[in-house]
């Protein structure tokens, strides 16, 4: 398909009309006394959303592990995040306010407002600084609580051992005692005599002869008999006893101990190497991650999540106070868009009053030397009352007379 030069008219038309748009839009600025870059404002209000956006999704993660599966709390903690991003909303529109209103109290207003805004969006961001590097620090905490408990076991080991050790040594002497207790009642009730019987003979009460057998025992049978079946109870009880000391002895080790400690100590360095917070603590004060207190640690946290929350929270006002340019009305500023200074005034209209004279020589007639020597006389003679200096040519109305030879041959 051949194409179609455009049209001139149609080209003429778009560049006039352009060139229109632009001194309307520029005489509007003038008028109104300031300029607003709209595509700094979109990228403050885009930094804005972002910020609301993230805050949000950081309340909502958080209501939902901390609220423990109820709705009501998880309801209940996301009112203020939503009240907060209200209030980060009106950063960009105070920033503006700040720099285009003419009222000194609505600017100090505005900025009250910025400070306000800027300490809540310092909040929001904080919080989402210290989710971010909480995990890290929870499984660092955990571990560094694995390892004190670990290095307290170890410290106590030999205590323990000695106490399981006599513990050991009480029930096996208390069971020695049981038997020996035992084995002399048993000999003792196998040295007594025999039970011995005998006939009785006898009548009863109607007068009838009966006869019955009748065993007698030693009276100390029953109280060895009861002796020999407390210690067999005693035995198996102190039996008892006496596994479970020696079971909690066999877990009683040396090595073992500092085998725990060994492996806590790797699992706790293991954590801080990937925690990004104490990898710089460490950096900073010069020290082994390990050795890090949580002394330093929070208080570099501080730095580390309020600075960056405060930088966040004035960034996207700094954009749009610096996407205004304020300048002066029409009514105080000239044309060219230059002020003028009352000390320059001298200069500049003798500057101006030189420029003049330049440009009105040509034009103004030059003095003739004719008239002075008579060779011209002007018919008009100049007024009395005529300044001096002015002659009748200068006046108004006056004709130069030309010389007689000239006028004859006018004729």
């Amino acid at each position: 398909m051949r194409k179609m030069p455009p049209s001139r008219e149609v080209q003429r038309e778009r560049r006039a009309w352009a060139v229109e748009s632009d001194r309307w839009t520029h005489e509007r600025h003038i008028e109104k006394g300031y300029r607003i870059k709209w595509g700094y404002v979109a990228i403050a209000y885009l930094v804005e959303f972002m910020v609301i956006g993230a805050s949000l999704w950081g309340a909502w993660l958080f209501a939902s592990v901390y609220s423990d599966g109820d709705d009501h709390a998880f309801y209940f903690m996301l009112l203020a995040p939503l009240v907060y991003a209200a209030v980060e909303l009106c950063r960009v529109p105070l920033g503006i306010l700040a720099r285009t209103q003419r009222s000194y109290f609505i600017r100090a207003l505005a900025i009250v407002g910025i400070i306000f805004a800027a300490g809540v969006t310092t909040k929001s961001v904080s919080q989402l600084g210290e989710m971010m590097f909480h995990p890290r620090l929870m499984e660092a905490s955990k571990t560094k609580t694995a390892l004190k408990d670990a290095q307290a076991d170890r410290s106590t080991i030999d205590n323990r051992i000695s106490a399981a050790d006599a513990r050991v040594a009480q029930y096996t002497t208390e069971l020695d005692q049981i038997e020996k207790r035992a084995a002399d009642n048993a000999a003792q009730l196998s040295a007594l005599p025999a039970q011995r019987c005998e006939k009785v003979f006898g009548t009863n009460s109607r007068g009838v002869r009966y006869q019955n057998l009748k065993c007698v025992t030693d009276p100390r049978t029953a109280t060895l008999s009861a002796g020999v079946a407390k210690a067999s109870a005693d035995r198996g009880v102190l039996t008892k006893d006496l596994e479970e000391a020696r079971k909690a002895r066999a877990q009683l080790d040396r090595g073992a101990a500092e085998r725990k400690v060994a492996d806590a100590e790797q699992a706790y360095r293991n954590a801080v190497n990937r925690s990004q917070l104490h990898s710089f603590t460490a950096m900073v004060y010069g020290v082994d991650p390990i050795d890090v207190s949580e002394q330093q640690v929070h208080a570099f946290l501080r730095i580390f999540v309020f600075l960056p929350a405060l930088c966040a929270a004035f960034a996207s006002t700094i954009l749009a106070l610096c996407a205004v340019s304020v300048r002066k009305t029409f009514m105080d500023e000239d044309d060219l868009g230059a002020a003028v200074n009352l000390e320059a005034t001298p200069y500049m209209l003798e500057s101006i009053t030189e420029a003049l004279k330049q440009n009105l020589e040509p034009v103004l007639p030059r003095p003739n030397r004719e008239a002075a020597t008579g060779a011209v006389i002007p018919i008009n003679r100049p007024a009395a009352g005529a300044a001096p200096g002015m002659n009748a040519a200068n006046q108004p109305g006056s004709q130069p007379i030309l010389p007689a030879a000239s006028a004859g041959a006018g004729a």
